[in-house]
């Protein structure tokens, strides 16, 4: 007899395209729920996909996956923030042990960071945190200025930065080396969130490129998973 498999499942959060999550379930009771969040500088190219290789491994140790979609590109940042929150609130109740850890890479690390006060821990792989900045040094090719356009009270209000300190526990992973988002913004925030009181934790790695963060077989994730086994409750 073969061994069961993994069960998938699709929750929807609203009735539009990109309101949904994907769940996949481990064999057995679970010890929490992990919900990935992508990146792509709010394009719309950019989807769910990304996060989609790094469920395997956290199913085989016994957690719930809640993959995110959400609305981005020309949908705006009011969507993207709304869809973050009912997502999240989704991805909690997608698993019966009510541990939420959130996991987001880049733009999705923004997201994670802002959305920490839905979550019991938060995992930041080479996050955008400070969207001041990066309007200001164009990082993603212009991604700030592309997406916010010149509202600065946007960008303020959606940037980590501005928003400190997280809520709950908090890992942030960055490569000295990563050409997309510039390891001093990382550096900064951290500084920032631990002088206001936050718990924050980082794995700076000499070589991570801006994708490899998100590569199951990168050497960061043993840490990171070490990291949230720590932390389950």
């Amino acid at each position: 007899m073969s061994a069961p498999e993994a069960a998938h499942r699709i929750l929807r959060y609203g009735p539009l395209a990109d309101q949904y999550v994907e769940v996949t379930s481990p064999v057995g009771s679970s010890r929490g729920t992990v919900a990935l969040i992508h990146g792509g500088y709010w394009r719309r190219p950019f989807t769910a996909e990304l996060m989609r290789p790094l469920v395997p491994t956290f199913v085989a140790d016994g957690w719930v996956v809640a993959n995110v979609e959400y609305r981005r590109g020309s949908e705006g940042w009011a969507a993207t923030d709304a869809d973050i929150t009912a997502a999240l609130h989704v991805a909690r109740s997608a698993g019966e042990a009510s541990r939420l850890a959130i996991i987001g890479h880049s733009v999705g690390g923004q997201l994670a960071l802002l959305g920490s006060r839905d979550g019991d821990a938060v995992v930041a792989l080479a996050p955008v945190t400070d969207l001041v900045r990066g309007f200001r040094e164009r990082i993603g090719d212009g991604a700030v200025a592309e997406f916010f356009g010149e509202s600065t009270d946007t960008i303020i209000a959606a940037s980590p930065l501005a928003q400190i300190p997280p809520r709950g526990e908090l890992l942030v992973v960055h490569g000295r080396d990563d050409a997309r988002v510039p390891i001093e913004h990382t550096r900064d925030y951290v500084e920032a969130a631990r002088a206001a009181g936050a718990d924050v934790d980082l794995i700076e790695l000499p070589q991570l490129s801006h994708l490899d963060a998100i590569d199951p077989a990168a050497s960061h994730w043993p840490d990171v998973r070490r990291w949230l086994d720590q932390r389950r409750g």
